[in-house]
């Protein structure tokens, strides 16, 4: 019965004393600019994988391209 109560009291406390200061709307807060940080580092981060696998396809056209040209050049 005391166990039912708490969840009751804790399930009651408004959602504004859990929220963290980004919800609660004050953008100008250290965790708000180290959220923004982490956002951007993550993005840093895809970015630089999605260049490098393109990166890696362009090198596979080039090649592919030379290995037809030494190809064509050896059948002559």
């Amino acid at each position: 019965m005391k166990t039912a109560i708490g969840v009751a009291l804790l399930l009651a406390v408004p959602r504004v004393a859990l929220a963290c200061p980004v919800c609660f709307g004050q953008t100008d807060s250290p965790l708000a600019n180290a959220m923004n940080l982490g956002i951007l580092a993550m993005l840093g981060v895809v970015g630089a994988v999605l260049a490098a696998f393109a990166s890696f396809f362009i090198y596979l056209m080039r090649r592919a391209r030379l290995v037809a040209r030494q190809a064509e050049e050896a059948a002559r």
